[in-house]
């Protein structure tokens, strides 16, 4: 049976790479909102939303202890796609919620980040094609010094649906680029090991351009790519999902 599988996140991938400004200049308890749309929902440069637009929106609440919880969704195909792949009518799951929780400080001039992420596939039905439960549990930390951040993420659970994949993981490195008068680039490179299934590990790339637009709106365009293995991750109309793209991105913050 041919894998399709590996999803979700995008501003929570985007939101980790600034943990160090979050825990060294914001002492207070905060509470915050968001929501956007994006063009394509890339997750470490997979396409979760068939290359189609996504809508998409979170909450967070950071204690000034630097401890900090938080949930965030979007809608997603990727699932009742499995269905179509290997002939399952009815296949179940058009949202992901992500639902994390961790402490963030800093030792020095360095900034750290550990962490639980759940994430959480509403009402999935994916193990009615033969793979396993869509829900995957992450535990995952993070080191940032000046610009660049590291982040090592690793499955304590089968990942996304993929059998007998318990102990996967996705190293990624990034950068944070203040270009000033509201613009910031991050570009960013991840490899993602999917244990026993050789053919579905891959590298992925990103270069972000954000733009703050005032009143809590900002706009993103970031072309994103993978070399994943041709036909390793495709649509049932036959689209590599991994193939690089220009994906346009715009928020609100509340």
């Amino acid at each position: 049976m041919k894998k399709i599988l590996v999803p979700s996140l995008i501003a929570w991938a985007i939101s980790a790479l600034a943990p160090v400004a979050h825990a060294q200049t914001a002492p207070a308890s905060s509470l915050s909102f968001n929501a956007g749309v994006v063009s394509d929902y890339r997750y470490r440069g997979i396409s979760q939303s068939r290359l189609e637009p996504a809508l998409q929106g979170g909450v967070d609440y950071a204690d000034k202890s630097g401890f900090y919880v938080g949930a965030w969704g979007s809608s997603i195909k990727w699932i009742k796609d499995a269905g179509t792949l290997t002939d399952t009518a009815g296949v179940k799951g058009s949202v992901e919620v992500d639902l994390y929780g961790g402490y963030k400080g800093t030792a020095g001039d360095v900034a750290y980040d550990v962490g639980f992420l759940r994430y959480e596939y509403v009402g999935n039905t994916l193990k009615d094609t033969g793979y396993a439960n869509a829900s995957t549990h992450e535990v995952y930390g993070a080191l940032t010094y000046g610009l660049f951040t590291a982040k090592y993420s690793h499955a304590i659970s089968n990942l996304f649906g993929n059998n007998d994949s318990k102990n996967s993981y996705y190293i990624d490195l990034s950068a944070a680029l203040d270009l000033g008068d509201g613009y910031s680039l991050v570009p960013h490179v991840g490899y993602q090991k999917i244990k026993n299934w050789s053919e579905g590990s891959y590298t992925d790339y990103a270069l972000t351009l954000g733009k703050d637009l005032g009143g809590g709106l900002s706009a993103s365009a970031a072309v994103i790519g993978t070399d994943a293995k041709k036909d390793a991750y495709v649509s049932p109309a036959g689209k590599q999902l991994g193939k690089a793209g220009v994906v346009l991105g715009l928020k609100y913050s509340f």
